[in-house]
């Protein structure tokens, strides 16, 4: 198990610093469309101060505040016969 996940818990505290007088809530969660990515939207702060934050879930169950690299193609050599 990787000792070093990011939990969505952890990082609503450090981004949002909720607190029962400006609380944070999730408003949107689901897949990206395109790449199915896996996201969380959370809303917290003050009235006059407002913030929105998008988490990603990686391959490895941490979240962060980016998507993850997406594999793209790539060249190799053939190893075949001539």
């Amino acid at each position: 198990m990787n000792e070093h996940r990011t939990s969505l818990r952890s990082l609503v505290d450090k981004w949002l610093a909720p607190t029962p007088s400006t609380p944070g809530w999730v408003t949107n969660f689901g897949h990206t469309a395109s790449s199915h990515l896996r996201y969380v939207r959370l809303e917290g702060g003050a009235a006059t101060a407002p913030r929105a934050i998008v988490f990603f879930r990686h391959d490895d169950g941490s979240w962060y505040v980016f998507p993850p690299l997406q594999a793209r193609p790539a060249m190799g050599r053939c190893h075949g016969s001539r």
